[in-house]
């Protein structure tokens, strides 16, 4: 696989990291509570900037951790046995999150264990420090491992392959694309737009954005396993 195919992989990979929307929920009920207690806006910022560093330092050690484990069991040979049973995962974390990505009721309810979903939401109610918007953000990204799992253990798989300057390129860009979702929500804020109209947005397109957080992940995985196989294929036939 070329460098250029294993970058726009990892890319795509990203891209349905930031669509899942646990990180986006906690950091919006943070600064809505953050907000209420009428804080000046500059700290209200500043809470949302560590939240984001802190979710971007847990993306990057996810991705960097699983990638170690791949390269010191495969090294950068990994099996077709191997793709095939992680492009399947992929795609049945697709098809759940058809099925399963959010509570049948009002609101953006996740399909999270409900002991995580108390802990973030108390959390996010009583942080009011810059550490704790930090800790918030490392938590929020652990707790939605279920599903973001499928993105990380694909691009984790292409870095072990890629060059060892290539691999700091890809981290790199795995990392700041799938926080792009939270950079939106703080730009807006930043800019004054209301968090309840962000809030009423993203409830009415909920399942616009499940069907296709959902829909990627199965095209990703049929894709990448198509393209593996392909290669496999044509070095079989050198």
């Amino acid at each position: 696989m070329s460098i250029s195919s294993s970058l726009i992989i990892i890319t795509l990979a990203a891209l349905l990291h930031a669509s899942f929307q646990l990180s986006i929920s906690v950091l919006t009920l943070m600064s809505g509570h953050a907000i209420g207690a009428h804080n000046p806006r500059v700290k209200v910022l500043g809470l949302i900037t560590s939240f984001v560093f802190g979710s971007g330092v847990m993306t990057l050690l996810l991705l960097a951790f699983v990638s170690f484990i791949l390269s010191s069991l495969f090294n950068a040979d990994t099996s077709p046995a191997f793709w095939a049973i992680s492009c399947g995962l992929v795609v049945g974390v697709g098809i759940a999150v058809w099925l399963f990505y959010y509570r049948h009721e009002r609101g953006t309810m996740l399909w999270i264990p409900r002991g995580m979903a108390r802990y973030l939401s108390d959390r996010s109610k009583i942080t009011k420090s810059s550490s704790e918007a930090f800790g918030l953000g490392l938590s929020s990204v652990f707790g939605e491992l279920l599903f973001i799992i499928a993105p990380i253990i694909i691009s984790a798989i292409i870095l072990v392959q890629l060059p060892s300057t290539w691999q700091l390129v890809g981290l790199i860009i795995y990392t700041i694309i799938s926080l792009s979702s939270l950079l939106i929500i703080w730009v807006l804020i930043g800019s004054g737009h209301q968090l309840s109209r962000i809030q009423k947005w993203r409830e009415k397109n909920k399942y616009f954005l499940q069907f296709a957080a959902g829909s990627g992940l199965v095209v990703l995985g049929f894709f990448v396993y198509a393209n593996q196989m392909m290669n496999v294929v044509i070095s079989g036939g050198s």
